[in-house]
């Protein structure tokens, strides 16, 4: 599976709309309105790099008020549970 986070840029008037259009894309798996230099944060999943191509460039970045994206593809993932487990290795409790 490959995951990759894509930073977007809308109209301001119509965030949650875009929002919506977004998350309906096949391969988006979430869309999350976020505070800062971007308007919404878009998680894509799919199992092939190409795939990447055909959610990304050919779909999201042509819903209308999409103005500007940028795309981080994961390396790797860590949860807080791989994270609580490495940092407790070789303490006992």
């Amino acid at each position: 599976m490959i995951t990759a986070f894509v930073l977007i840029k809308t109209d301001a008037s119509r965030i949650p709309e875009t929002a919506e259009q977004i998350s309906a894309i096949q391969g988006i798996s979430e869309v999350y309105s976020v505070t800062g230099e971007w308007d919404l944060i878009a998680v894509a999943r799919v199992a092939k790099h190409e795939e990447l191509a055909d959610v990304i460039a050919d779909k999201l970045s042509k819903v209308p008020a999409v103005v500007h994206t940028t795309t981080h593809i994961a390396f790797r993932a860590y949860s807080q549970h791989d994270l609580d487990a490495a940092f407790s290795l070789g303490f006992e409790q």
